[in-house]
């Protein structure tokens, strides 16, 4: 019977990738960390942010992926953004220590820039924030902050986890937003995005899928592990008036192995719209 951390199908997959020799493939496979670009258009989008770029980085795992996390810090030294916002899963077991996922972030934390804004998601536990924020890490729970340029604003959220703990209350995340702004909401799952529209926000950032991680030829999942359209389970997608974008990750869950589902990490261009 598997543990309450999946140990008995980590062990059913290692050995079954092993005896039909995919394994070190796969091992191989999620290290290869693309960089995805996302143009974002928005009408209330403040022109002084035209250009402005956030990077996002989701799942990492850190505990679990020894390869694709020093691959990371190879491609972060080459990048420029203005801000980065993490979207869950430091570590990779649900319970126990967090100490080695504390570490790797620290280790990963100067190469972020000034400005890191991050949620908690399902592997990961309250217990780690006051850790996370002494290293320049601002974890939002059910909070908005601000974020300023030459006098105007646009505003972001984030939300505790919605998949596991279900702790996320996205009315108080929004309660300090004014109505007409420009807001950005962090969930780890995207699985808010009913809410996350019904709250009036213009952009959902979020994780946990892995975008399947083991994928069939053509990159379709064989499951998602997540309550919502397979359309939103990898990469940009918009529903209602809201736009979001799903990473697919750096990290990878139960087996540090990957198949027609590359990791990644995301650069978020915002752009003023034009036009009808």
């Amino acid at each position: 019977m598997a543990g309450r951390d999946g140990e008995g199908w980590s062990s059913c997959i290692r050995k079954t990738l092993g005896a039909v020799g995919l394994y070190d493939r796969g091992l191989k496979n999620a290290q290869g960390i693309q960089l995805k670009h996302h143009d974002v258009a928005a009408r209330n989008l403040p022109t002084v942010f035209e250009g402005f770029t956030i990077l996002h980085i989701s799942d990492l795992h850190i505990d679990m992926n020894p390869g694709a996390i020093a691959r990371l810090l190879e491609i972060l030294d080459e990048l420029k953004f203005d801000i980065c916002v993490l979207t869950g899963d430091y570590r990779g077991k649900t319970f126990g220590p967090f100490d080695e996922a504390i570490e790797g972030l620290t280790l990963l934390r100067p190469s972020l820039g000034e400005l890191v804004y991050g949620v908690l998601g399902n592997h990961d536990t309250a217990r780690m924030v006051p850790a996370m924020e002494e290293i320049g890490v601002q974890t939002l729970l059910n909070e908005s902050v601000v974020v300023e340029r030459a006098n105007q604003r646009f505003y972001l959220a984030g939300v505790d986890d919605a998949h596991f703990y279900k702790t996320d209350d996205i009315a108080k995340a929004a309660s300090q937003i004014p109505s007409a702004h420009f807001s950005i909401l962090l969930s780890h799952t995207p699985e808010i995005y009913e809410r996350a529209a019904d709250a009036d926000f213009d952009l959902l950032l979020s994780g946990h899928t892995h975008g399947g991680q083991i994928c069939l030829p053509g990159s379709f999942p064989i499951t998602l592990c997540a309550d919502l359209p397979r359309y939103m389970g990898a990469g940009a997608w918009k529903y209602r008036q809201i736009l979001g974008y799903t990473s697919v990750g750096v990290g990878s869950s139960l087996v540090p192995v990957r198949f027609n589902c590359p990791p990644e990490i995301a650069l978020h261009h915002l752009q003023v719209a034009t036009g009808c």
